[in-house]
């Protein structure tokens, strides 16, 4: 036989090997980490659930997943044991690792913007819409002569619409009046 027909197959044997080392060597590594959990550390449970060790048996594991809540786990169920700094960050969101208060980002975008909140005198931004009050138009921005012009037009127009008045209504149907002819 010849050294290359034997070759494949002794690749595939050193895969194989290596393949199932790695296996056992995880397993093994798993194994520790279920073993050596102390009451009062955070695990995470294989089902994505966090808690904290209350006790510890031979095949079991007493958790306080919150107020009242204890649950009892095979071991083999942990999945993971966190340290203190990742167990608070996850479950109360506390961060211990912040550089500086100045890194944060500011809730409201009067810091970015380059002016003080104390001195936000802002007009009012004209959008093309005015009420009926805001046609009268402000005295202040006309003249003494625009002004004038502007009550002799209102003057004009409140005859207008008097002198096409109509005359008065006809009295109001009770029930039982119809025009029906």
């Amino acid at each position: 036989m010849n050294v290359y027909t034997l070759l494949p197959f002794i690749v595939l044997i050193a895969v194989m090997f290596l393949m199932t080392r790695s296996a056992k060597k995880k397993q093994q590594q798993a194994a520790n980490m279920r073993n050596e959990v102390q009451p009062g550390s955070g695990v995470r449970t294989i089902g994505g659930m966090y808690a904290t060790v209350k006790e510890v048996s031979e095949d079991t594991v007493l958790l306080d997943a919150g107020p009242g809540v204890e649950l009892i786990f095979a071991k083999n169920a942990i999945g993971a044991v966190l340290s203190d700094d990742e167990y608070n960050r996850i479950i109360h969101g506390v961060e211990h690792d912040l550089k500086s208060d100045s890194d944060l980002v500011p809730d409201d975008a009067s810091s970015l913007t380059g002016t003080d909140a104390d001195q936000a005198d802002h007009k009012a931004v004209d959008f093309g819409k005015k009420d009926t009050a805001e046609d009268a138009a402000p005295a202040e921005d006309k003249t003494v002569a625009e002004t004038a012009e502007a009550a002799d037009k209102a003057e004009v127009k409140d005859d207008a619409v008097a002198d096409k008045a109509e005359p008065a209504e006809a009295p109001k149907k009770t029930d039982g009046d119809t025009d029906a002819k």
